[in-house]
């Protein structure tokens, strides 16, 4: 048995652990282009740049109907996404996009009634079940829909009230809602690496 549980973990891919966060150099080149993304973004332009993100990863799981969803692929890792992150499946990819917009929609609502979550925001407490399936997908979708009715429930996204994030410290409900919109960007990109490591295996 003993030999069996050291083949199983042989095969796993060493990776940093979940929350170990980005190279310094990318996490530094991330907030100045994520500030300048907060100073030029707008509720509209940040709302029509959300839906372009989340009709084209809807279309690239349309696309994946006749390959393994739910099969782990190792992949090169994105700029943006965590080393823990590159061994996931396209099921696992749409379940942390589900878990962090949930969290996103939450923060902004809260912060636009000027209260500032009790918790610590944390990159390692929002990985996916490696149990997820086809269900994800409309639950996904649904969590996008909070996200949107967050942000237009805020009278004014520039609110005083800040909830920092691991790796960009305080924002206030509009930096969140630009965040969410860069999240679903940088895992885009992850679910077409998936699917071509899915086409070529």
């Amino acid at each position: 048995m003993s030999n069996s549980i050291s083949s199983l973990q042989d095969q796993e891919p060493r990776l940093a652990p979940p929350g170990a966060g980005l190279p310094p150099i990318e996490i530094a080149i991330g907030r100045v282009l994520f500030g300048l993304r907060c100073r030029l973004g707008n509720l509209k332009s940040l709302t029509e740049d959300f839906q372009k993100e989340r009709q084209a990863i809807a279309a690239l799981i349309e696309s994946a109907r006749n390959l393994d969803r739910g099969k782990r692929v190792l992949i090169k890792r994105p700029i943006g996404l965590e080393d823990s992150s590159r061994n996931w499946s396209l099921w696992m990819t749409l379940d942390h996009l589900r878990i962090v917009n949930l969290g996103v929609s939450g923060i902004i609502v809260s912060l636009g009634e000027g209260i500032v979550p009790p918790d610590v925001a944390s990159t390692a407490a929002v990985k996916p079940s490696p149990d997820a399936g086809e269900a994800v997908v409309q639950e996904y979708e649904n969590s996008c829909d909070e996200v949107l009715r967050a942000a237009a429930g805020v009278e004014n996204l520039r609110t005083s009230a800040r909830y920092a994030h691991p790796w960009f410290g305080p924002m206030d409900a509009h930096a969140w809602y630009a965040l969410a919109e860069s999240h679903l960007g940088i895992h885009k990109v992850q679910l077409e690496r998936i699917m071509a490591a899915l086409r070529t295996s």
